[in-house]
């Protein structure tokens, strides 16, 4: 445990490095649910709906910190340990290279955690904000939708051989599906076709588990959100698993 603790400080201390996650999974989401709370105050998410813009907004940029750490650190990191024969080297040192895989994840899952909480810290000291629906059932569902990611992360890091292969596949696998899921843009004033488009996105039908549980919107079908999220979480680790490879 102590050779554990000493390396997952070790590698928190490197991640400060490249502060891409920090920007992108903390400091962000934080910034924008205050411009939302700002901007928007009581306003409803949009016509018809009987909660406002602010409280549809939490369930939403609470994963951001899930999908910067998913899309950009594990697989960055692991694709740069893999290039530089880092995890090669492990292999002659008491600390396994799985061990070192194992305290990416938790480092990771540390800072996302810190991201949604300060993201909660935010609205309820600045804007008072209140859960409507189970508390209990949204906790849940966030560490679900945040082992789904992780395991679409893993996937990543598994199949880019090297750094650059990997810059463009996160690329162009994060932004889109930042953009495009309801994380940042509210998925309710989409067009029609987009919204069409945005289902298919993974990172969609989570967000719509996070905000039926969070909104108290028990009466809409969050079954089929919930399989979704199994589904990727089964497929990417068995995928990641069967084509990981060390060197």
């Amino acid at each position: 445990m102590k050779r554990f603790l000493k390396l997952l400080k070790i590698e928190s201390l490197l991640g400060l490095r490249c502060p891409d996650s920090i920007f992108f999974g903390v400091c962000m989401p934080v910034a924008i649910i205050i411009l939302v709370g700002v901007v928007s105050g009581s306003k409803p998410a949009y016509h018809g709906a009987d909660y406002t813009l602010l409280q549809s907004s939490f369930g939403a940029l609470i994963t951001v910190g899930i999908c910067a750490t998913a899309f950009m650190g594990i697989p960055l990191t692991v694709a740069d340990y893999r290039d530089k024969k880092i995890l090669k080297h492990f292999f002659t040192t008491p600390v396994s290279p799985v061990m070192l895989l194992l305290i990416q994840v938790i480092k990771n899952i540390i800072l996302s955690i810190i991201s949604s909480v300060l993201v909660y810290a935010a609205v309820k000291l600045f804007f008072g904000y209140e859960m409507r629906g189970s508390k209990l059932s949204f906790i849940l569902s966030y560490f679900l939708v945040m082992i789904s990611m992780y395991s679409i992360g893993m996937l990543m890091a598994s199949v880019c051989r090297n750094i650059k292969i990997a810059n463009v596949v996160c690329s162009v696998v994060y932004f889109p599906m930042l953009l495009l899921s309801g994380a940042t843009v509210p998925y309710e004033i989409f067009p029609k076709v987009l919204q069409r488009i945005s289902d298919f996105l993974p990172l969609t039908q989570g967000i719509k588990l996070l905000k039926g549980y969070s909104l108290g919107l028990f009466h809409q079908n969050l079954i089929l959100p919930v399989i979704v999220m199994l589904i990727w979480t089964i497929v990417g680790i068995l995928v990641s698993v069967k084509t990981f490879r060390w060197e």
